[in-house]
Formats: structure tokens, C-alpha cells, sequence
């Protein structure tokens, strides 16, 4: 195989049965911007450095990207599973150091670095499909969350575990011009903080990781 991406798109109605390949990482990109996805995704299939997969998936429906991940990954056989937004920007071999960290280190969750949370948050994260399996009955992430939220619970649950690392240079730098002056979803954060009094399921029963986000 090539040391590069092979790019896909698809919508969730044309999804097939099984998607990636066994011996191969898959990357899942929900969009709602053709042309933003398509060039984001080709730079990062150019800038990989690694064999594997990204799909590309048109939230026609708009059931949010939190979704749209699950689905996929429900779907996947591949052992490396991998989440990112369409306004993403890859650094030089972001896929080939993000896998030999994870893979050298033992871990379940990888964040890539996004330019933003210096390693504290996997926004755009790659997980071990073995370890992300008993998290949450063969979802990537809580599906109860809409669009927030969602990927601080689980980096939270890999840093209970100690299965989360970060590779400072495995970039996925996300290019959003308008992300400080946006909101979270509320009823996402008040969802995230009420899940905290229960230590989320049991499944972070460190406080001082709850305390984290905040």
C-alpha cells in the first residue's frame, strides 16, 4: 500500500455494512462543506505518511457530528479509528507519528495537535478500536450529546485509564475563524456537568481529571 490516504465520500443513507480495511487506519470526517472537506482531506492523504483511509461523510440530515462518528465507527473493522473536522490542516506525517505513538506508548486515545489545547483535549482525536470498544457499548463517543462535550468525556476516561498520549507533533490544526466567539451547545454542558455528578458512569472516578473542564 501507499504511504498515503485513500479519500471517500459518502453520506450516512449510503454507507455500506463495513467500512475500512483490517490492517489499515480509517479517519472519519463528517461535513457539511463539500469543498472545505475535500481539501482538507486531500492534504491530509497527501501529508500522512502512512497507508490508509478517509471518509469523508455529507451530513445531508444534519443529525451532528457526534453521530455521524458513531455510526461510522460501529461500522469499521479498522484497528486505528480516527475523528476530524472539515476545517482541518495537516502538518507533515500527522498519521505516521500519531500511530507509532500510540502504538509505542500503549494507548487508547491520541490527540493530534490542533493548535488550540496543547495536548489537555483530543478535538480531533485517533483511538486504539480495541480500547474504544468498552467505553461505550461499540460507540466511539456518549451518544447522548448533540454536538459538544462529547470528546472531553472520553479524553477524560482515557486519562483515568492512562491511556491517553499526545504527539506535539502530529498536527491537525483546526482552521476555524470564528471559534472563540461561538457557543457550546447548553444543553450539552449542562448534560456533560450532571454526567460529572455520577463520575460519568463510574468511568472517571479521579476528581481532580473532573475538575479539568470546568
Amino acid at each position: 500500500m501507499a504511504d498515503r490516504l485513500d479519500v471517500a465520500f459518502a453520506t450516512l443513507d449510503s454507507l455500506p455494512p463495513t467500512l475500512g480495511r483490517e490492517d489499515a487506519p480509517l479517519m472519519v470526517m463528517p461535513f457539511i462543506d463539500a469543498a472545505m472537506a475535500n481539501r482538507a482531506a486531500q492534504l491530509m492523504a497527501r501529508r500522512a505518511a502512512a497507508p490508509g483511509d478517509i471518509l469523508c461523510i455529507h451530513d445531508v440530515h444534519r443529525v451532528g457530528f457526534i453521530k455521524v462518528v458513531n455510526t461510522a465507527f460501529r461500522r469499521s473493522i479498522a484497528p486505528q479509528f480516527g475523528y476530524v473536522a472539515q476545517d482541518a490542516f495537516a502538518g507533515r506525517r500527522w498519521l505516521a507519528l500519531a500511530l507509532d505513538c500510540l502504538a509505542e506508548k500503549n494507548g487508547g486515545l491520541l490527540a493530534f495537535n490542533d493548535g488550540k489545547w496543547g495536548g489537555m483535549l483530543a478535538a480531533f482525536g485517533l483511538v486504539s478500536r480495541e480500547w474504544a470498544l468498552g467505553n461505550y457499548d461499540g460507540d466511539l463517543f456518549c451518544p447522548d450529546y448533540a454536538s459538544h462535550y462529547a470528546d472531553v468525556e472520553l479524553t477524560l476516561i482515557a486519562m483515568q485509564q492512562r491511556k491517553f498520549q499526545f504527539e506535539p507533533l502530529s498536527l491537525l490544526v483546526e482552521v476555524d475563524w470564528d471559534k472563540d466567539t461561538r457557543q457550546v451547545d447548553a444543553r450539552d454542558r449542562l448534560l456533560y456537568y450532571q454526567r460529572g455528578q455520577t463520575a460519568f458512569g463510574g468511568k472517571v472516578t479521579n476528581a481532580s481529571l473532573r475538575r479539568l473542564f470546568k
